[in-house]
């Protein structure tokens, strides 16, 4: 959990210092999509990779050496001078927590059985929920207080605390590897390139042009990568990604509404941010306050979420989850120049907490358990890249589609016009997601004969 943590810490404590980097660095909302893409775009991609290693090599230790990966490219980060090498930064470090990632839930799935398992999960989802929504305030706190340079030095001690205990674990003859299992590189390589051309038109295509040469060869060269990434999973004896994994329709169905929920999350805290701190004027701590009520939620209701799911089913906490959500950001919608918090975006946050921790733990526990215990690592590595692509895809497409891309300034109309405008594809997204949910999540009946077989 403390590692984990950290790497989802990092997703969100960023957000929060979006506007003070948009000053030092004179950047809109393009700029701001790199600083936030870099990071997503090997932390997705190289999800899957990740968990391999683990099975190869052992998951303690492949998990510590992400996490001294992540502390030094944390480090560098926080001392880069201009946009490229922050950037550049910002890649490295979502390399070293793409190892972290599934291999923390993969140890944490082999250590507990049965009902203990599904509150292990539920805790493990409360917390990394909470280090995620905890983002804003500890980074608010840090940017108003000293600089947004410290955000990234924050993280570094939690990484290597985690990484110190992963490392006796493998002093004192922890988990080991398995020699013959293979590595996919070149599958890694192919759906890192395939991603990095296709965000990159997005984000590159509303400033220059999406008919200038370099953006439609970085689309093209994009898709062709992602089109010879299945090609290759497909006729590899130890492909990366599976593909007949997705024959299951509960494994599809749990990954596409991942796919939903989470880009509607991470559009919603990218935005949300920019919104309260360059339209409403709030300082970047008092950002980062108003979505405590998101925290606490997710600590208190997450468990209890795990455990309802594990004696009823996932299916109904996960369709009221996601149509609260949804709800919640419908009326995030009204956080608009004027609004109150106690009227505006209070009773948003208090929603969309309510519906995100009633949604989160079972969607994790039916993941990792619809391709059976064998498979957990796989089904982890696929589900943690799944939610970690949709934040990317989110923060590419969102300002596209609201009308906010391309932007050089942060101007505060368009600014709060597109923000509207993004909060009801996110509530769309949600309800989709409750859509997916209702016809592939488990019910009360396949517990009913769970518990007979």
């Amino acid at each position: 959990m403390l590692g984990s943590g950290a790497v989802f810490l990092e997703g969100t404590v960023t957000t929060v210092a979006l506007p003070a980097i948009a000053r030092d660095f004179g950047l809109g909302i393009s700029g701001l999509q790199w600083v936030m893409n870099g990071y997503l775009l090997t932390l997705g991609a190289l999800m899957l990779l990740g968990g391999a290693l683990g099975d190869r090599f052992s998951r303690p230790r492949v998990f510590a050496v992400g996490l001294s990966g992540f502390a030094a490219a944390s480090l560098a980060c926080a001392i880069a001078p201009n946009l490229p090498l922050l950037v550049v930064a910002r890649v490295v470090q979502g390399a070293a927590g793409a190892l972290v990632v599934p291999n923390s839930l993969a140890i944490l799935e082999t250590a507990f059985r049965g009902e203990g398992r599904g509150a292990a999960i539920g805790q493990w989802a409360a917390w990394s929920g909470v280090s995620t929504a905890l983002g804003p305030l500890f980074g608010g706190w840090i940017v108003d207080a000293a600089s947004w340079r410290l955000v990234f030095v924050s993280v570094i001690p939690f990484a290597l605390g985690a990484a110190a205990i992963a490392s006796m674990s493998v002093r004192h003859g922890g988990e080991r590897g398995s020699k013959s299992t293979e590595v996919d590189y070149p599958g890694a390589a192919l759906v890192t390139l395939g991603l990095a051309g296709v965000v990159g038109a997005l984000i590159a295509g509303p400033v220059i042009g999406f008919t200038e040469p370099t953006v439609m060869v970085a689309y093209t060269a994009g898709l062709l990568f992602l089109v010879a990434f299945f090609v290759v999973e497909q006729r590899s004896s130890h492909p990366l990604l599976p593909l007949g994994v997705f024959r299951s329709r509960e494994f599809s169905g749990v990954n596409a509404t991942t796919l939903l929920m989470y880009a509607a999350l991470s559009g919603l805290f990218f935005l949300l941010m920019l919104q309260l701190q360059t339209v409403l004027g709030y300082s970047a701590l008092t950002a980062g306050a108003s979505l405590l009520p998101i925290n606490v939620l997710l600590l208190v209701v997450s468990p209890v979420a795990g455990r309802v799911a594990h004696r009823i089913g996932a299916r109904a906490p996960m369709v009221a989850g996601s149509l609260v959500a949804a709800s919640g950001t419908l009326l995030f919608a009204r956080v608009q120049p004027g609004s109150r918090y106690l009227t505006g975006a209070l009773p948003a946050a208090v929603v969309f907490g309510l519906g995100l921790a009633c949604f989160v733990a079972p969607l994790t526990s039916v993941a990792l358990g619809a391709l059976g215990d064998r498979h957990a690592g796989l089904a982890s590595g696929v589900n943690n890249a799944v939610a970690r692509l949709a934040g990317l895809m989110a923060t590419a497409a969102l300002p596209l589609a609201a009308g906010l891309s391309g932007t050089h300034t942060l101007a505060r109309a368009n600014l709060s016009a597109g923000f509207a405008r993004a909060m009801f594809i996110t509530a769309g997204l949600c309800a989709a997601g409750s859509v997916i949910a209702f016809f592939t999540a488990p019910g009360s009946e396949s517990r009913r004969q769970s518990r007979r077989e």
